[in-house]
C-alpha cells in the first residue's frame, strides 16, 4: 500500500455522500476484446500477470497512469487488490475498478468525476488500441446539495450535455423517480459508438480496431447484473459505528477525512480501523469464504470498502474453477461489491454495489420477508451458499437501517434470452411491496426497457416516518 496525500480542495461544510458513476465499456467482455493493427506500437504495463502471461485490455495500465487520471477527477489511491481478473481501486472518494474490457469509476464529494471521461478514452486508445465504446453508462441519485457541486456537476442538463459532446445522437438521457422526491438519473448510449473528443479529426486509421458490429457478436448466455441500494437517513445505531471515536485503540493518530491530510502510520491506522469496523458488522461475511476485502475507516468518521469475490469476474468463461464446499468441482463466476458510508446526522448516507451472480431464489422461504436476516456467526462457521437477490438486499438494509432507500437493478437482455425472460420478472418481482417486511413501506416501483438492458427501480422508506430537512449554516 502506498502513502497518499491528499488534496485540500474540497470545501467546508457538509460532505456529499451520493456517488457520480461512470462506466465504459470496450467490449461486451473480456473473451470479446477488439484488437489493434497496431498493437505492437502500443504502450505496455511493464510486469506482468501474476500467472506470467501479459495483462490483458485495460489491465495492461500501468497504476500511475490510472492515477494521473484520478489527479484530473481530484481523488487519490488508497489501496489495491489485484484480483483474477479485476484490479478494485479504493479511493479517497469511492473506488475505481479496472477489468481487460470495462472501467468503473465511482466518486462521491465534489470529485470531478466525468472530466475524467476523456482521459480514460485516451487510456484506451494509447495502452489498447480501443476506439470505440461499445456501451457508457453514467449514473447517480439526487444530490443532497447540488449547489455544491463544480463543473459539468452543477445541474443534470450540464452533465447530459457533457456526455452528448462525446457521444452524440447515441447516447440517451432519462429521470427516474419522483422529481421532488429521491430520484435517480440515468445515460446510456447505444452499443458500439464512436466517441469523439477534442483533435478527434486528426485520429489516426492506425488506431481503429477491429471491432465487429453489435450482429456479428455470438449471443452470450451471461447476463450481467448490477444492483445499487442507496440509503439516507440512517439510523443512529447504524451511523455509530461508522466514527472513529467508536474505536479508540485505533485512532489514536487519527486518519484523515476525504477532505484532509495523512501521513504513513494514518494510513495504517485508516486499514486498521476499517478491518474493525467491517468485522463488528459483518462486511466481511456478506459473501462468506469468497471475498477479498479491502476496506478504510476515516476519522472523524466515514467508511470504504471493496469486496472482490472469487475471480472478480462474473463472466463463466473466465473463471478459474474452484472447489465449492459441498459440491463437485465447477466454475463459479465472481465480481465485485463497493460500499461507502457518510454517517454525519442530517445527511447521512450508505451506499452498495454489487454484480456478482446470485442463485435464484426459487424457495419460498429465500423470498419472505418473515424470514429473518441470518446473523452473524461469531465462531466463524459460515454457509458458503450465496444469498438470494432478496436475501442480499436484507442483510445489506438491516446493517444501516436506512429511513429511505431507493434499489436499482439493471438486467442485460442477451438476444439469446429473448424479451419477457425468466431472469427480468425474477427482478420485477424482488421489489415487491412486501420485501423489506411491516418496517417498510414501497413508494415507487419503475420498469424500464432500454435497448440491452432492463431496469427495475424502486423507492421505499420506514412506516410513519417524515423527513426532517437539514439546517446548514452558511460560512462567512
Amino acid at each position: 500500500m502506498s502513502v497518499v496525500t491528499l488534496d485540500q480542495g474540497s470545501s467546508p461544510g457538509p460532505f456529499e455522500g451520493p456517488e457520480k458513476l461512470l462506466e465504459v465499456w470496450f467490449a461486451p467482455s473480456p473473451d470479446a476484446l477488439p484488437t489493434s493493427h497496431a498493437a505492437s506500437k502500443l504502450r505496455k504495463r511493464a510486469d506482468s500477470a501474476p500467472d506470467g502471461t501479459e495483462w490483458k485490455g485495460l489491465r495492461c495500465v500501468p497504476r500511475e497512469v490510472w492515477e494521473e487520471m484520478l489527479d484530473i477527477v481530484r481523488c487519490k489511491v488508497l489501496s489495491v487488490v489485484e484480483g483474477e481478473e479485476i484490479d478494485a481501486y479504493l479511493l479517497s472518494e469511492s473506488s475505481l475498478f479496472v477489468a481487460p474490457h470495462l472501467l468503473i469509476l465511482k466518486t462521491c464529494g465534489t470529485t470531478l468525476n466525468l472530466l475524467g471521461l476523456y482521459r480514460i478514452i485516451h487510456i484506451a486508445r494509447e495502452y489498447c488500441g480501443f476506439t470505440k465504446v461499445w456501451r457508457c453508462f453514467y449514473s447517480r441519485k439526487s444530490f443532497f446539495f447540488p449547489e455544491r457541486q463544480q463543473g459539468p456537476h452543477r445541474d443534470w442538463r450540464d452533465e447530459v450535455t457533457f456526455l452528448d459532446s462525446v457521444f452524440g445522437s447515441v447516447g440517451s438521457a432519462y429521470t427516474v423517480g419522483p422529481m421532488n422526491r429521491d430520484h435517480w438519473l440515468l445515460y446510456l448510449t447505444s452499443p458500439n459508438s464512436h466517441p469523439m473528443l477534442p483533435g478527434d479529426e486528426a485520429l489516426s486509421s492506425t488506431y481503429i480496431p477491429s471491432l465487429p458490429s453489435p450482429g456479428q457478436y455470438i449471443p452470450s448466455l451471461y447476463q450481467d447484473t448490477t444492483l445499487e441500494i442507496l440509503m439516507t437517513h440512517l439510523s443512529p445505531q447504524a451511523r455509530s459505528p461508522f466514527f472513529s471515536s467508536s474505536f479508540p485503540s485505533t485512532s489514536s493518530n487519527p486518519s484523515s477525512t476525504p477532505s484532509g491530510q495523512m501521513d504513513d502510520s494514518e494510513e495504517v491506522n485508516g486499514h486498521e480501523l476499517g478491518k474493525t469496523i467491517s468485522k463488528q458488522l459483518g462486511i466481511d461475511r456478506i459473501f462468506p469464504d469468497e471475498t477479498t476485502l479491502d476496506s478504510f475507516g476515516f476519522t472523524p468518521c466515514g467508511y470504504s470498502a471493496n469486496g472482490v469475490i472469487g475471480s472478480g469476474s462474473p463472466f463463466p468463461s473466465t473463471c478459474t474453477k474452484k472447489k465449492i464446499s459441498g459440491s463437485s468441482e465447477k466454475d463459479q463466476p465472481g465480481g465485485y461489491f463497493t460500499i461507502h458510508v457518510t454517517p454525519e446526522e442530517g445527511w447521512s448516507y450508505a451506499s452498495f454495489e454489487c454484480n456478482v451472480p446470485l442463485p435464484s431464489d426459487s424457495s419460498p422461504s429465500s423470498s419472505s420477508p418473515s424470514t429473518p436476516i441470518t446473523p452473524v456467526n461469531k465462531s466463524g462457521n459460515h454457509n458458503s451458499t450465496r444469498p438470494t437477490l432478496p436475501q442480499l438486499i436484507r442483510t445489506v438494509v438491516n446493517i444501516f437501517q436506512p429511513f429511505r432507500l431507493s434499489i436499482t437493478l439493471f438486467v442485460s437482455t442477451p438476444t439469446s434470452f429473448g424479451p419477457g425472460s425468466e431472469a427480468e420478472q425474477r427482478a420485477w418481482n424482488a421489489f415487491g411491496s412486501s420485501l423489506l417486511g411491516e418496517t417498510y413501506e414501497r413508494k415507487d416501483r419503475i420498469g424500464y426497457e432500454f435497448d440491452g438492458y432492463d431496469l427495475v427501480f424502486a423507492c421505499f422508506e420506514r412506516k410513519g416516518w417524515k423527513e426532517v430537512k437539514p439546517s446548514i449554516q452558511s460560512s462567512p
